[in-house]
């Protein structure tokens, strides 16, 4: 007997190894795939602006590194006594214009230095709702908090969307023409925009996503969304809020995501550094004991072998 519908997966034609490296951009899906590449001590960098909502935001983002656009202290709103930009995410916020400028420029140099090492790409599209800041008269990375009244809401149709996307990858070429670039769509429901109107933003970042894939062959899409929304049908595999996936669903859908992306070395490797993280999470009775110390020994020795195997690991 069958009790669930499965979402056919294939292997990609580029897979993930321990010297790949990775770039995730997007909604805070992404923050948690990324958290498991963090784990497992692949190379990667996640969401140099902060976690971004919408595919302009997210072209924007790509354009200004590849420009190497440099922030200016005029770029910067102060908020009750925050300077924000409507680029990046709240975190990336300062007490200071010039420690905001410093902070950005930052993150944008580095974001610059990855994306041309980069073999893969990673891109999460959360909505298709945005907030249009009626002065700068542009679709904002996020509010910060600010009075609804100083923005418009609008829903980006499947040609604006797609217009985003078409800007992304040239963006992306610019530095890197040989990076692959993945899509996947939030599975995170923005039900604060209401049920349906929720429903519509998602399918038209699906119908934009698969227009653009469709004419590349540099991009691809992964179904995160049509794994949650199609296999994993039960608010158990939800957090309490009833709209986030929850720690066993992130399981889940990172199973399916390793099939399709980890070389059957990275498997490997990656199951030797797991058996190494959780000696570390270990926390013995007696850490004084004969036995824990050979337990630290073998563990050291285990961590050893792997470093001379994948130079780039630190635990």
């Amino acid at each position: 007997m069958q009790l669930q519908t499965k979402i056919p997966l294939q292997p990609t034609a580029n897979p993930i190894d321990y010297d790949s490296q990775i770039m995730l951009v997007g909604s805070c899906f992404v923050e948690n795939i990324g958290a498991k590449f963090e784990y497992y001590k692949f190379r990667n960098t996640i969401n140099p602006f902060g976690i971004l909502f919408h595919p302009e935001a997210i072209a924007r983002f790509f354009e200004q590194v590849a420009e190497r656009r440099e922030f200016k202290e005029r770029d910067f709103e102060e908020i009750n006594g925050n300077f924000v930009s409507f680029d990046a995410h709240s975190k990336l916020s300062a007490t200071s214009a010039k420690a905001a400028t410093e902070q950005l420029n930052t993150a944008l140099a580095g974001a610059y230095d990855q994306l041309q090492k980069a073999t893969h790409i990673f891109i999460t599209l959360g909505t298709a709702s945005g907030y249009r800041h009626k002065v700068q008269d542009k679709i904002v990375a996020n509010c910060h908090k600010i009075p609804q009244r100083e923005f418009e809401k609008e829903l980006a149709s499947v040609a604006e969307v797609e217009a985003a996307l078409q800007r992304t990858l040239p963006a992306i070429a610019k530095l890197n023409s040989n990076a692959s670039v993945t899509f996947t769509v939030s599975p995170v429901r923005h039900i604060k925009d209401g049920f349906v109107e929720n429903q519509r933003s998602k399918a038209h970042l699906i119908a934009a996503v698969h227009s653009v894939v469709e004419r590349s062959d540099r991009a691809f899409y992964f179904p995160a969304y049509e794994i949650v929304m199609d296999e994993l049908r039960d608010y158990r595999f939800y957090d309490r809020d009833l709209i986030h996936p929850n720690a066993l669903a992130v399981d889940y859908i990172w199973e399916a995501f390793e099939s399709v992306y980890l070389s059957p070395q990275a498997k490997e490797l990656k199951g030797r550094v797991e058996e190494v993280q959780r000696g570390l999470e270990h926390r013995p009775f007696n850490p004084n004991s004969d036995q824990h110390q050979q337990f630290l020994e073998k563990l050291q020795q285990k961590i050893a072998r792997l470093q001379r195997e994948i130079p780039h690991i630190q635990f």
